[in-house]
């Protein structure tokens, strides 16, 4: 009998045992969209990318262009595959950080540009949830090669 108690025990306490926090699945949503975003980068398929912006996002490119507004940032991305059907940007996280109230993340990592006047650099995202959604409100990225 004290074996079967034990067992149980032992089987209870591994089945109970906590996944994942709510924060770091939080910020496996967010590495996810970032690798569905750098993906939509690659194929300069522009509808998937807006998806991932808020209507009032800013991007400051990395020689220090800002632009404001989902309009404005999409006519950026396609002035730029337009002129450069080569263009690629790969993001990659290096920390993801959730609020404590889980509305706001702190994204940052590095980047690297391939076929582009810049090779890459370190960047910074700022994420909103809204309505259960992350959505990007601002990108800072800032050319180091």
């Amino acid at each position: 009998m004290k074996k079967i108690c034990t067992t149980l025990s032992l089987f209870l306490l591994i089945a109970w045992q906590p996944g994942p926090g709510k924060q770091e699945k939080e910020a496996q949503t967010i590495r996810t969209y970032r690798d569905l975003f750098n993906q939509a980068i690659e194929r300069h398929d522009l509808d998937a990318m807006t998806q991932f912006w808020r209507e009032d996002i800013t991007l400051v490119r990395g020689n220090a262009t800002q632009t404001q507004g989902k309009d404005a940032v999409t006519a950026a991305w396609k002035k730029l595959f337009d002129e450069n059907k080569e263009v690629n940007y790969v993001r990659t996280p290096s920390s993801i950080i959730i609020s404590n109230n889980d509305t706001l993340a702190w994204e940052t990592g590095t980047w690297k540009a391939f076929h582009s006047y810049s090779k890459g650099g370190n960047y910074s995202a700022m994420w909103r949830k809204t309505d259960k959604v992350w959505k990007l409100q601002a990108e800072l990225f800032v050319s180091l090669k």
